[in-house]
């Protein structure tokens, strides 16, 4: 599972800079019930812009960047729920 996650990570890109999850640090950490069958995955908090333009773009790149995340996820553990928060 581990070595599944750490791709994800190596390759799911955010699509401004074009860097990796890795290279962002973008997940904070990851949550895994054997239970529930659920991945959590936690995103890092980015500091919130002043001006309204820039938080509008931020938050549209942050949710297409959790949405790259979670297709991945998805696709790397079909069996699992996947969240990405």
């Amino acid at each position: 599972m581990k070595e599944k996650i750490d791709t994800i990570l190596d390759t799911v890109k955010e699509p401004e800079t074009g860097l990796t999850m890795a290279q962002l640090g973008f997940v904070e950490r990851i949550r895994y019930s054997e239970r529930q069958k659920k991945l959590t995955v936690f995103s890092g908090n980015l500091k919130a812009n002043r001006k309204l333009c820039c938080t509008v773009m931020q938050g549209l790149l942050i949710s297409g960047t959790k949405k790259s995340l979670t297709e991945a996820f998805q696709k790397a553990f079909p069996d699992l729920a996947v969240e990405v928060v």
